[in-house]
């Protein structure tokens, strides 16, 4: 029956991310610096707070959109820490993850024949998203420029087919953000124009060097934004994420949520409240972190001679692979794995334009991280 099966479902692959992970679990005694997951626990409270709403039976569906407490709270968030402000009654959408809110904005403002611009190299969760839609992914080549998708490399892909722009700053695999006067470049290059921003903010609470804005405080009309708690609160399998947007475009959004998951986990919802209350400031001990870790390996990476625009945010790191290697990034990142005991991810998971690049996540413990770069120190200089 498989010749049955959707063209467009046969066409797409894995996660070129997923795909290298699991190729490398047949090597043994490897340190893996592949998957962006933070190495602290869920903070205590909140995990209690889970447990608190099991014995208080919170074990039914909420409103769709999520429990109203929660979505007061995520909006009181985004206005304390951003200064948006969204309606929590008609504009904030509880979600399954960033990944899932992704999925359900694409699949409600995106038709076939639409093109959606994003900036390469970049995340691979959109482009099998926007091609089941039967759009076509455009990607903007950012390599010349720090990995920031700026307001001049857009407007020369703007054509009358554009419908959305995908903005995902705190950048996931490259580390770099978008300044204010970079933001809002974009917003008035976009005003008025028939076109989404899809802002996927996932990264917003772990940016070192600079304060996040949100190209929603210039754009607010035409601007989706997407946020989560997996990587501020190390929450990654409670799998809650938030959307904001204009009433008048949540509520066409919230008709696929519905169909697609009727609403996130009671018990993670619950969990999120605690995290948006009690724990709003919990990302900052794991900032903290985080920034010492990017010190270190940024400080090895470039003794190792690798090339690599520094990081202001996230917990990667994306340098190029030394000219001197001549080969694939897949090639030299199973050739880390084979003689040097490490694995980082081929840039080609991001995209064509990740091509000649690795990523490096930091989302490990400083321990993994120095014996990880002695053994590339050994390889690579003998």
């Amino acid at each position: 029956m498989e010749h049955l099966i959707n063209q467009r479902v046969k066409d797409l692959s894995i996660s070129g991310i997923r795909k290298f992970f699991n190729l490398i679990q047949q090597y043994d005694n490897v340190i893996s610096l592949t998957i962006g997951q933070p190495d602290f626990p869920t903070p205590s409270h909140v995990k209690e707070a889970a447990k608190k709403a099991i014995d208080d039976n919170f074990t039914s569906y909420t409103h769709n959109a999520g429990f109203f407490e929660l979505r007061e709270a995520a909006c009181q968030f985004v206005e304390k820490k951003y200064s948006l402000t969204y309606d929590a009654k008609e504009e904030v959408i509880v979600t399954n993850g960033a990944s899932q809110a992704i999925d359900i904005v694409l699949r409600t403002i995106i038709e076939p024949g639409d093109d959606v611009l994003l900036p390469g190299p970049v995340y691979p969760g959109y482009e099998p998203i926007i091609r089941l839609c039967g759009a076509t992914p455009v990607h903007i080549d950012t390599t010349q420029n720090e990995f920031k998708l700026t307001a001049d490399l857009i407007e020369k892909h703007i054509t009358e087919q554009t419908k959305c722009i995908v903005l995902p700053y705190p950048s996931n695999p490259t580390g770099v953000s978008l300044t204010e006067t970079e933001l809002k470049d974009i917003a008035e290059l976009v005003r008025g124009k028939d076109i989404f921003i899809l802002s996927d903010e996932i990264y917003s609470e772990l940016l070192f060097s600079q304060k996040h804005v949100s190209i929603a405080s210039f754009l607010r009309e035409q601007t989706i934004v997407i946020n989560g708690l997996s990587k501020s609160h190390s929450m990654t399998g409670w799998r809650i994420g938030f959307l904001f947007a204009p009433k008048e475009i949540t509520k066409h959004i919230l008709k696929v949520h519905q169909y697609n998951v009727s609403c996130a986990s009671s018990i993670s919802q619950k969990a999120a409240y605690e995290a948006l209350t009690v724990g709003m400031n919990d990302s900052i001990m794991m900032k903290a972190e985080y920034e010492q870790r990017l010190e270190y390996a940024y400080m090895r990476l470039c003794q190792l001679g690798f090339d690599v625009v520094k990081p202001d945010g996230s917990f990667y790191l994306f340098p190029s692979i030394p000219t001197s290697r001549q080969q694939s990034s897949f090639d030299f990142a199973l050739e880390l794995v084979q003689g040097a005991g490490v694995a980082v991810v081929p840039g080609s998971a991001f995209s064509p334009y990740g091509e000649g690049f690795i990523r490096i996540s930091y989302a490990y413990s400083m321990e993994q991280l120095e014996e990880a770069f002695r053994r590339m120190e050994r390889y690579l200089t003998t």
